[in-house]
């Protein structure tokens, strides 16, 4: 697995929205989504704020590759689940980044269920 550059992970942290697209079978990015995004420690995370059956989220675990656009920063990245040890500072970090949107846009990305969709976003 390839470690994020500090710099780029600051500028992708630091942005409010994230572009997200996962590879098709023949290696063409599927159309990007915006998502609510955090970088916790050397890494970055996103969850399906609709849960396990949304379309985005399905598609970045079967394929796991894809890449990400966010403060000025395109790149390339795999998907994988994520360990469930990072619910606490991920929550904390949502919270604190968007919680001046209002509970019922953050809850859906930090509430019970959605840890089971937590995915960690590494550099290809």
């Amino acid at each position: 697995m390839t470690a994020w550059d500090e710099a780029e992970l600051r500028r992708i942290g630091a942005a409010t929205e994230l572009r997200i697209s996962s590879r098709r079978p023949d290696g063409t990015l599927r159309p990007a989504v915006t998502i609510w995004h955090a970088a916790v420690g050397d890494a970055l995370y996103v969850r399906s704020a609709h849960g396990p059956e949304n379309g985005w989220f399905r598609r970045a675990v079967r394929s796991g590759t894809g890449r990400v656009t966010a403060g000025g920063v395109s790149k390339d990245v795999t998907f994988r689940l994520a360990d469930p040890a990072a619910k606490t500072d991920l929550d904390a970090a949502l919270h604190k980044k968007y919680d001046r949107y209002g509970a019922a846009y953050v809850r859906p990305i930090t509430g019970v269920d959605a840890a089971s969709t937590t995915l960690v976003v590494m550099p290809a």
